[in-house]
């Protein structure tokens, strides 16, 4: 279900972030695009919408990992991509993918 432009105007930035990982996994890049914020901002607002999300929704995050040597940061906890790897030490880091569950 597509919000018109008049509801969208009245949302807060957090309730437009998660209406947008509703529709569809993103990174906090593509979150950033979409909503037109820095991606630092993206990432600090997901944590808050996070701890705001009441059951059976509830925020998922696919783990970045190494597309080197596949590496993958599941126990990661952080909202932010890492930096290198620390198997292979490779940069190339594929970063977290961020979506709201409805249950």
């Amino acid at each position: 279900m597509e919000p018109s432009k008049d509801r969208i105007r009245g949302m807060t930035l957090r309730q437009l972030i998660s209406v947008e990982l509703e529709k569809a996994p993103m990174t906090a890049r593509e979150l950033s695009k979409t909503v037109r914020i820095s991606e630092k901002e993206a990432v600090s607002h997901l944590e808050h919408v996070a701890k705001s999300l009441h059951p059976p929704r509830r925020l998922i995050i696919e783990p970045p990992f190494c597309h080197k040597c596949g590496f993958v940061f599941s126990e990661r906890r952080r909202y932010t991509s890492p930096g290198r790897c620390p198997r292979c030490r490779h940069e190339g880091i594929q970063p977290p993918v961020f979506r709201i569950d409805s249950g």
